[in-house]
C-alpha cells in the first residue's frame, strides 16, 4: 500500500522534476503511504477483534504513564549513540566528523510537534502496534524485533530510488542494518513500558530529530545496495548493534 502511493505521488511530481512529494493529491498520496502501516493495522484488529480491540489498540498510543527513566531513554538514545560515535570516530581517524548546526531547541520543538500531532502513530500503530506482539508471541521478542526491523527497513525502499530526495541514491544496506538494530531497543522500549506506543512514537521521532547531530555523512548518489558509506556511518550502526545485542540478551525469549 506504501510503495503504491508513493510512486503514484512520485509519478504526479513528473518523475522528481516538481518536486517530491508534490503538492495537492500527490502531497495526500505520499502521507496516506506515510500512514499505510497504521491503516492496516486499525483494519486487520476491527476485522478479527471488532471495535473493543480497535479501542484497546488505539488506547496504547496514549499511554504516557511510565517510569521517567524510559522518557529520558527514548528521547537520549540515538543522540548518546551518536555523539559516543563522533568521539570514537576522532580516535579511529584523528579527526572530528562534521557536527551538525540545527539547534537543539530546534529538535526539541519538532519532537514536541509530532507528538503534538501523532506523527509517528501510522508507522507505530502497524509496526509495534500490532506487528510486535503477534511476531514476538510466535517467535519471540528478540528474533521478532530483528524480523520487524527488516521490514521496517525494507518499507523504506522506495525513498532510496525515487529522484531528488535526501535518501535518494545513499546506502540502503547501510541503512537496513541501522534500522534493525534501532528496531530491537524500541522493542525493548516497547516491552519495558508494557505496550505503550506514546513512549515508541516518542522514541521513534527523537530518532529522526536528533540522528543529525552528527550527520552520519551524504555521498553522492550511486547504487543504493552498495557496501560504500562514510566511516561516521558504519561506527554508528556497529554501535547500535552493540546496544541491541545486550537488548537481545536482555528480553531472550521474553513475551508481550
Amino acid at each position: 500500500m506504501t510503495w503504491v502511493t508513493w510512486l503514484a505521488a512520485w509519478a504526479l511530481s513528473r518523475g522528481g522534476t516538481s518536486g517530491y512529494p508534490p503538492a495537492g493529491v500527490g502531497m495526500v498520496l505520499f502521507y496516506l503511504g506515510v500512514f499505510a502501516p497504521g491503516i492496516v493495522a486499525v483494519s486487520l484488529t476491527s476485522w478479527n477483534e471488532g471495535p473493543t480491540g480497535v479501542r484497546g489498540l488505539l488506547s496504547r498510543l496514549i499511554k504516557w504513564h511510565v517510569g521517567l527513566r524510559w522518557y529520558v531513554f527514548a528521547l537520549a538514545y540515538m543522540a548518546a549513540i551518536k555523539l559516543t560515535a563522533a568521539i570514537l570516530h576522532r580516535l579511529v581517524t584523528g579527526a572530528w566528523p562534521a557536527f551538525g548546526s540545527e539547534p537543539l531547541a530546534l529538535m526539541l520543538a519538532a519532537i514536541a510537534a509530532s507528538m503534538l500531532f501523532f506523527g509517528q502513530a501510522g508507522e507505530e500503530l502497524g509496526w509495534r502496534g500490532y506487528a510486535l506482539p503477534r511476531l514476538a508471541a510466535r517467535i519471540g521478542l528478540g528474533a521478532a524485533s530483528i524480523v520487524l526491523g527488516v521490514i521496517w527497513a525494507a518499507w523504506h525502499l522506495p525513498l532510496f530510488f525515487i529522484p531528488g530526495i535526501e535518501t535518494t541514491g545513499q546506502s540502503f544496506t547501510l541503512y537496513a542494518i541501522g534500522v534493525a538494530a534501532l528496531s530491537v531497543a524500541i522493542s525493548w522500549l516497547y516491552a519495558n513500558t508494557n505496550g505503550s506506543l506514546f513512549l515508541t512514537m516518542l522514541m521513534h521521532s527523537a530518532i529522526n530529530n536528533t540522528k543529525d547531530i552528527v550527520p552520519t555523512g551524504a555521498r553522492p548518489p550511486a547504487n543504493p545496495f552498495s557496501l560504500t558509506a562514510s566511516t561516521m556511518g558504519w561506527i554508528t550502526a556497529g554501535l547500535l548493534w552493540i546496544c541491541a545485542g545486550y537488548f537481545l540478551v536482555q528480553m531472550r525469549r521474553r513475551a508481550i
